[in-house]
């Protein structure tokens, strides 16, 4: 519950390097493609929610990340042929509960959650892109 978008800064700074480590060491393209796209556009959605910290931009984190998820695991349902709607659909009721529950717990509003959202879904959609 960090209130003060300045306070984000390091934690956000410290998951742009575990994601980078995770994307040089770990997860590397010739072996999990799909994988390696989905933690690049990790990345680049929190270096995006970095970047609003310093506009004084609050971005729902909790929603960036659900949002981003389904974005994947559509993606993985298309490209792996399985014509599963229920995973898409239960990832995006999971995405509905997050924001609920957020604007209950009066941690974001509803402006905070759609940036949050639109922060995840766009940098997947761009590597979805590239490994579909």
């Amino acid at each position: 519950m960090i209130h003060e978008t300045s306070q984000r800064r390091i934690p956000l700074v410290l998951q742009c390097f575990l994601f980078i480590l995770l994307v040089k060491r770990s997860i590397v393209i010739t072996r999990y493609p799909e994988l390696h796209f989905f933690f690049l556009g990790a990345l680049f959605s929190t270096i995006l929610a970095l970047i609003c910290t310093f506009f004084k931009i609050k971005a729902s984190l909790h929603m960036m990340s659900m949002s981003g998820l389904a974005i994947f695991v559509i993606g993985l349902n298309i490209h792996l042929q399985m014509h599963n709607p229920y995973w898409s659909a239960f990832v995006i009721l999971l995405s509905g509960l997050v924001a609920s529950s957020r604007l209950v717990m009066e941690a974001h509003t509803s402006n905070e959650l759609s940036i949050g959202t639109a922060i995840g879904i766009l940098p997947q959609l761009l590597f979805l892109y590239l490994w579909l």
